[in-house]
Formats: C-alpha cells, sequence, structure tokens
C-alpha cells in the first residue's frame, strides 16, 4: 500500500428493523473514478407495466418480464398474522410479540422484492449501454385507490435507482422520457396520435396505416425511438479535443461529454 490510505471519509451507521435485526452500513470513498460515458452500444427501451413488470425492445425483438406480485403471494399469510394481532389482549405478552410476526412477513416481501430487481437490473445492465425508461409521477399514481397497492408492491422508483447507479459504474447512461411524451397512444409506425387511449385498451389498431398494436409492446418501441432522437442530441454535445504527446508531437483525440 506503500502508506497511502485505501479508503477516504469512512462511516458507518448501523440501523435495527422492526424484526429486531440490526445491520452496519459502510459508507467510504475508494478514489475510484466514474467511468466515462461511451454513447456507442445497444439502445434499450424498457415499458414499465403493472400486467407486465416490464417489456423492453432494443429495436429488433421484445422480451416480457413477468410482475411476480410479492404481496399477493403472501396476502394470506399476512392477513392471519394481522387477525391473530388484532385477538391478543392489549397488555399482555403475546399482544408485544405478534408485531414481529407481522414485520417478519412485510420483512421477506421486501427482501424478495430487492432480489428480483436486483437480478432483473443487473441483466439489462449487463446487456446494454443506454436504457431508456418513462419518468412516471409514482407519488400522484398512488392516489389511485385502485391501483395504489399494485404500484407500490412493483417497486418502479427503486428499479430505476437501480439501473441508475449500475449504469454509472459501468460508464453506461440512463436517459428518462418524459412523463408527457405520448408513449402510448403514438403508433411507432406512422407517429399517427390517438386522442385517448384508456388504460384497459390493451391492443389498438392505427387508424391511419392499420398497424395493429399491442399496447406495451409499441410504448417501449416509442420509448426506445425517443431515445435514439435524444442520443442525437448528446452526440452533438460531444467535445473533441486535441492535446499534443510525446515529443514528435503527435496529437490524440479525446472524446468526453460537455458538463
Amino acid at each position: 500500500m506503500n502508506g497511502e490510505a485505501l479508503y477516504l471519509n469512512f462511516s458507518v451507521t448501523i440501523t435495527k428493523t422492526p424484526t429486531r435485526k440490526y445491520y452496519a452500513s459502510l459508507l467510504f470513498d475508494t478514489k475510484q473514478e466514474t467511468p466515462e460515458v461511451v454513447l456507442t452500444g445497444k439502445v434499450i427501451g424498457i415499458d414499465l407495466g403493472l400486467k407486465d413488470f416490464c417489456i423492453t425492445h432494443d429495436g429488433e425483438k421484445h422480451l416480457k418480464y413477468n410482475h411476480p406480485r410479492h404481496l399477493k403471494k403472501h396476502q394470506k399469510n399476512l392477513a392471519r398474522k394481522l387477525a391473530l394481532l388484532a385477538r391478543k389482549k392489549k397488555g399482555s405478552i403475546s399482544r408485544q410479540k405478534a408485531p414481529q410476526l407481522v414485520a417478519r412477513i412485510y420483512e421477506r416481501i421486501s427482501n424478495a422484492r430487492q432480489d428480483f430487481l436486483h437480478k432483473l437490473s443487473r441483466k439489462i445492465v449487463n446487456d446494454n449501454q443506454v436504457v431508456v425508461v418513462e419518468n412516471l409521477n409514482i407519488k400522484s399514481m398512488v392516489y389511485n385507490h385502485k391501483l395504489a397497492k399494485a404500484i407500490s408492491d412493483v417497486g418502479w422508483g427503486m428499479f430505476v435507482n437501480f439501473l441508475d447507479y449500475k449504469l454509472q459504474q459501468k460508464g453506461s447512461l440512463l436517459i428518462e422520457i418524459d412523463r408527457w411524451f405520448p408513449s402510448s397512444k403514438t403508433c411507432c409506425n406512422c407517429l399517427y396520435q390517438m386522442s385517448e387511449m384508456p388504460l384497459e385498451m390493451r391492443e389498438w389498431t392505427s387508424p391511419n396505416c392499420g398497424t395493429h398494436h399491442d399496447r406495451d409492446e409499441n410504448v417501449g418501441k416509442n420509448i426506445r425511438a425517443e431515445d435514439i432522437r435524444q442520443l442525437s442530441v448528446l452526440e452533438g454535445l460531444l467535445l473533441f479535443v486535441q492535446r499534443p504527446v510525446g515529443k514528435e508531437g503527435k496529437s490524440e483525440q479525446k472524446v468526453g461529454l460537455i458538463n
């Protein structure tokens, strides 16, 4: 190590969970530089949903990833534990222990959700250089009481965060498309835009070109196409810096994004 410190600004945070487990979170600076963003490579568009967790489109094929429905799998067991808690006499020892039984179920649900999101985000990041998602207003969406539980269960926000930091570590790029971009109402073939597209309409046909669409597949294609348009703008911001190298005065080109 030659007397040099491996880590800087080291700190530890101890947290206790409702199930009485203790975790130590270590925060430190490894002095590693973030890789420079490279725009060349595979581009994939992701449509997040409730029926399927997400549908991806890379310009050639689309893939559907099923929604694991973690909360639904534990719903009956959770209901039993909540009913058991309600029957316990207030102030009794069993009443004090019962909340831990409920907390353990919620912990299993949370762990299963994070495991799924970590594995899927890692797969997508490993296979692609640029990932595009919609900038969803999740806080407003959960006000829909019919969908609030399902939206909270999928973990869209956590998934996008996982994608973001993993892409940064790789020198890749996450692009979030404006939430008002009409990805579901626009035909990916002729760009005809429907005036309305209710949530229950899962398939539709463009009245302009006659192309029949699966709603989610069409969204994935439109998101990817919008990303490519934005990438063309980013590429216009690339800065080419020439600097002399060596005694002979040869030069090299360094490519990077203007901050």
